[in-house]
């Protein structure tokens, strides 16, 4: 299991849209995600809007955001691992016609030994557009993050360390994903391939 207080024997490594604080996408992730999305759905800027109001879309077609932080900006102390674990809400807009369901998965690229999975919900509903703080939607299937707990996990990055970037990405898919309680987060990242619909990147930052 992962060391929650540095990741330093998280040893995941896995092909993400891994980007700079100023949205340079990491050309060798992309070509692991385009297995992962059709042509032309892979953004090159994940963002969200400040107070959560009036999404700012990547390409993917989705809106990601936040009411508790904007796109590379601090996610609030209360949400970390240390200072209340409490999941943040989320809200996304457009899905498509055809979705049968959305999933959310958050991780951090920029864990000392690989992308760190933080959070993963499957089976939501296709009518259903946000994540309560605290809260998953009902039906919702929830996973297992990397610190071997089933539900969110909040960050906690080695003290010193730059502000890592947690990716929170929500999926809109073209048939039901089947995933059981407990799926991770390679398990739904490999659920995915082929059938995504849309998407869309919100990133927020944590420090300590």
């Amino acid at each position: 299991m992962p060391d929650p207080g540095s990741h330093s024997n998280d040893v995941r490594r896995t092909g993400v849209l891994a980007e700079d604080d100023q949205g340079a996408p990491d050309v060798r992730a992309d070509d692991e995600l385009r297995h992962v999305y059709p042509p032309g759905a892979l953004g090159e800027r994940a963002a969200g809007p400040a107070g959560g109001g009036g999404g700012v879309p990547d390409d993917g077609g989705l809106h990601a955001r936040s009411s508790a932080f904007s796109g590379h900006t601090m996610i609030p102390d209360r949400y970390s691992r240390d200072g209340g674990d409490t999941s943040p809400p989320l809200e996304w807009s457009d899905v498509p016609a055809g979705t049968a369901e959305v999933a959310v998965l958050c991780e951090d690229p920029d864990a000392p030994g690989g992308t760190f999975t933080h959070w993963v919900v499957t089976g939501i509903p296709a009518d259903v557009t946000a994540i309560e703080e605290g809260s998953v939607p009902s039906g919702a299937v929830v996973g297992r993050n990397d610190y071997g707990d089933v539900g969110w996990g909040g960050p906690r990055p080695p003290v010193g360390d730059e502000p890592h970037r947690y990716f929170f990405r929500v999926y809109a898919v073209d048939r039901p994903l089947g995933l059981g309680e407990g799926v991770t987060g390679d398990d739904l990242r490999g659920a995915v391939k082929g059938r995504v619909l849309a998407h869309g990147t919100l990133v927020g930052l944590f420090g300590r």
